[in-house]
């Protein structure tokens, strides 16, 4: 296991470089100025010795792999640059909201799990009876709401009509119910339907069969072999939401005006705030590839029958 881990992590090492290769061509290669946009945040106007100066200052006047590579060395240091709006370390400025947004994150994969299984599970015990129908039917409605409506929503229904709950704002635990539910919705129900799915396929098995035969009490069978059988898929699942949160938190920090990275990262896009917008991308792909790697890691404890031995299944 620990060989498997290693070999992981130093795949990460090429494909976080093409990533940043990819990033840094698109952004130095597209039709924004670079050197315009720090001029016009600067409130500098663009005259021609103005944009040489600040294609100077900001290394623009030199070869493109030249500048990739100055920039790459600094990336490794977590050096990312200044930001052409504030002034300040992009660095800084990003770790100030990230805890920000893995705290929305967190409370929403907690409430995509409490839910998750408990109505994936009922769906499966009361099969073809009316809670596996209304189960069934919440989630279809879930899957099929988009985020902004849903947020949207929730603000109108709970803060303005009742007032019950704050509407914007990062504050006590009132302030994250209703971003975290609209961040989690459509991963829950996605989850219930997976697990419901997986469980009913576990339920045919040799090895339930062979358990209910022996006389081992229904709650046992479906714990201990059909749930633990059919957790690979919604393992995979759960790796997925992960990264899906993250990205989808964009959208719900605005609505709610939550102070996270996401927020962060739409004003540097409509500032054309390049340093940030990098540095964003680019923390977004090592988070995505470590909950991939954390799933992988999962799979041999879940299946004893997985085992990673010379970079092969087995």
């Amino acid at each position: 296991m620990l060989r498997y881990i290693t070999r992981r992590l130093l795949v990460l090492i090429p494909l976080l470089l093409a990533v940043s290769i990819i990033v840094f061509s698109i952004l130095r290669l597209g039709e924004n100025d670079p050197a315009m946009a720090y001029l016009r945040l600067s409130q500098i106007p663009p005259t021609d010795e103005a944009l040489a100066q600040a294609r100077e200052e900001l290394g623009l006047d030199r070869p493109i792999v030249v500048q990739y590579l100055d920039w790459l060395g600094k990336a490794v240091r977590l050096d990312f640059g200044r930001s052409y709006v504030t002034g300040v370390p992009v660095t800084e400025r990003l770790l100030y909201y990230l805890p920000n947004t893995l705290y929305l994150g967190g409370v929403s994969l907690a409430i995509t799990l409490i839910l998750s299984f408990p109505l994936g599970i009922g769906s499966v015990i009361y099969k073809d009876r009316w809670p596996d129908h209304l189960t069934r039917a919440l989630a279809y409605v879930g899957v099929s709401t988009p985020s902004f409506w849903l947020g949207f929503l929730l603000v109108f229904v709970f803060s303005v009509k009742m007032g019950w709950l704050p509407p914007l704002g990062k504050g006590g635990l009132a302030h994250v119910i209703m971003p975290a539910f609209t961040l989690s919705l459509m991963s829950m129900c996605i989850n219930t339907r997976l697990i419901r799915g997986s469980m009913l396929e576990q339920m045919h098995t040799r090895s339930v069969l062979f358990a209910r035969i022996r006389g081992i009490p229904e709650k046992w069978v479906i714990g201990r072999h059909v749930l633990k059988n059919s957790m690979i898929p919604v393992v995979t699942a759960i790796g997925m939401h992960i990264g899906e949160m993250i990205g989808g938190a964009v959208v719900v920090e605005i609505i709610f005006a939550w102070p996270g990275v996401g927020r962060y990262a739409v004003s540097a896009i409509y500032n054309r705030d390049f340093p940030v917008m990098q540095c964003f991308i680019l923390m977004m792909t090592v988070l995505f590839v470590l909950c991939n790697l954390g799933v992988d890691i999962l799979y041999a404890w879940l299946d004893p029958r997985i085992r990673y031995e010379g970079g092969t299944t087995r």
